[in-house]
């Protein structure tokens, strides 16, 4: 079926025009190409306003393209992703079924990028990274996350559903549930929390009487989280503060960490740090989005989302590290649906504040933010992303880290 601007044309009028059509054809061949291969039913909208049916059955979406030079040749999915943001293409319908095409768009290497991610990781110290990264992404002002995250306890990492009709509010609250369990808090015990986020932890944990000191790198954080614990009348503090800088005056009694360890892909440094601010005994409870290859990213999300050295969570190097930093595992629970449910109802209710959000803070980011979103939960729902929680308990000693010669010698012990 062949439209133009939403308007059938007969037969008659379609063969008068077939050069025309056949040169539309072939300019959107290789992305319809892509869709019948996928069998997904949808729509393409050609500058000229033709509009093509890529495949049999009511249409899940329509991608609108304003530029023909998009249409002439394939285009990798960075490509295809600044060209939405900029505005040279719209789409309509249903996004995760749109994203299914995904797996099939290639991904051209770009030296210049590599070498900025390579240069911040080897090179430029972990807090100047965390600095710059943090306030590219977390300094857009309290209204902004707050359209589209939970309105309870203002989670930016993902909650626990205990069924996928419960709404994200009532998500969040298990998500504290599980890690006062897991940490066995009780009234008077220190808590630190690395990533203050808007305070959820205090709202929490505070009432119940156990004493929580976080740290955040982002003074909107701080000034957010000081004004609710006046306003709720909590106990605790927030400082501003990189983790791995931080030196306790005294070691706490457990340590919570939500979806913070994407920024501290060091994970040596990290139970180092974590290892000296712990009791003996003491547990941490770590949960975050992960992938199966550390430092696996789409050029896309590093470009328009997670600047420095962000890495989705890597599960056996953390572990491994864990283990050799002098700490035991307690548990590993696989929270992937659970991230997917999530991203899910940030996404629709982000698609529900555009207007708001284009007229604040402009379309360009509201678009980046949008395929964060559901490129997000379509990947959690495919199993390119994965989430996990962890809970560990430091034990007395500071553990077996080995070095290159110890490494060596016990490579050498296993062959003999």
């Amino acid at each position: 079926m062949r439209t133009y601007d939403g308007v059938p044309v007969d037969a008659g009028e379609l063969q008068s025009d077939a050069q025309n059509q056949m040169q539309a054809s072939r300019k959107a061949s290789w992305i319809e190409r892509l869709f019948r291969e996928l069998e997904i039913p949808g729509e393409i909208k050609t500058p000229s306003g033709e509009v093509i049916r890529c495949v049999s059955g009511q249409p899940l979406f329509r991608i609108i393209f304003h530029r023909e030079d998009l249409l002439r040749r394939p285009h990798d999915e960075l490509a295809l992703g600044q060209a939405y943001v900029a505005g040279a293409i719209d789409i309509e319908g249903d996004m995760l079924a749109l994203l299914d095409v995904r797996s099939r768009l290639s991904e051209a290497f770009r030296v210049r990028p590599w070498l900025r991610f390579v240069f911040n990781l080897f090179v430029t110290s972990p807090t100047r990274v965390n600095k710059d990264a943090v306030g590219y992404h977390y300094t857009l002002g309290d209204d902004f996350y707050l359209t589209f995250i939970d309105n309870r306890y203002r989670f930016y990492s993902h909650c626990l559903f205990h069924s996928d009709e419960e709404t994200v509010e009532e998500a969040a609250e298990h998500k504290l549930e599980s890690m006062f369990e897991a940490l066995e808090l009780r009234p008077g015990m220190r808590l630190l929390d690395i990533g203050a986020g808007w305070g959820g932890v205090f709202e929490y944990c505070s009432p119940r009487g156990v004493d929580v000191t976080s740290l955040t790198l982002v003074k909107d954080s701080q000034a957010y989280v000081n004004a609710l614990l006046r306003e709720k009348k909590l106990t605790g503090r927030v400082l501003v503060q990189d983790f791995l800088k931080y030196r306790p005056e005294e070691p706490y009694d457990a340590i919570v960490i939500y979806g913070v360890i994407e920024h501290i892909p060091y994970y040596r440094q990290f139970f180092a740090r974590a290892w000296e601010c712990l009791k003996p005994g003491g547990k941490i409870y770590i949960d975050a989005s992960a992938t199966k290859e550390k430092y696996s990213m789409s050029q896309f999300t590093r470009q328009y989302t997670w600047h420095g050295t962000h890495t989705f969570m890597c599960l056996q190097d953390v572990i491994q590290e864990a283990l050799f930093h002098g700490f035991q595992i307690v548990e590993v629970k696989e929270e992937t649906h659970d991230y997917e449910l999530t991203m899910l109802h940030w996404a629709q209710r982000f698609d529900r504040h555009h207007d708001k959000i284009a007229a604040r803070w402009s379309e360009e980011l509201y678009r980046a933010f949008r395929i964060f979103l559901w490129g997000g939960c379509h990947a959690l729902r495919n199993d390119d992303l994965q989430a996990y929680h962890i809970v560990a308990r430091r034990s007395p000693s500071a553990g077996p880290r080995p070095g290159r010669r110890r490494r060596f010698s016990s490579f050498l012990r296993q062959i003999a």
